[in-house]
């Protein structure tokens, strides 16, 4: 694997993992949201990665035995998580149901802390390997001097 490719691998983690946060930071901030434009309380998103084949010409270049192993992050979707509202006991709630439970959204905020805790370590590392192939790059143009 030559450094741009390793560079590029860690680029496509980092978008993925930037879509993560984005969405564990909009479930944070509709946690409490009852009422939405499609109707009933808000649905906790979450991210489908998978694993793709680089689709720069520089990598179809150099394929070979170990390039075809190579392979980059990319978000698959964005899906709705499919368990039912939360019921909470609240009668002076506007959208209480007759009984007096109001559906709540379907989002743990410790669940989400410890995805978000997840996302930003992840991030950190594929940041870290980003540097080290760029310190490496830096590196090999100085044997020259």
């Amino acid at each position: 694997m030559d450094l741009f490719t390793a560079m590029n691998t860690s680029s496509s983690a980092l978008s993925a993992e930037r879509t993560r946060m984005n969405l564990i930071s909009s479930n944070l901030a509709n946690a409490n949201t009852t009422r939405t434009d499609e109707g009933g309380p808000y649905k906790r998103k979450d991210a489908l990665f998978k694993a793709t084949a680089p689709t720069d010409n520089f990598g179809k270049a150099l394929a070979g035995a170990a390039a075809g192993q190579i392979r980059q992050v990319s978000v698959a979707g964005i899906v709705e998580d499919k368990n039912p509202p939360r019921m909470q006991y609240d009668p002076a709630h506007p959208d209480a149901n007759a009984e007096g439970y109001v559906a709540m959204p379907n989002v743990n905020v410790v669940e989400e802390m410890v995805d978000m805790i997840t996302a930003s370590r992840v991030y950190e590392a594929n940041v870290m390997a980003t540097q080290a192939a760029k310190g490496m790059a830096l590196k090999t143009l100085e044997i020259g001097r």
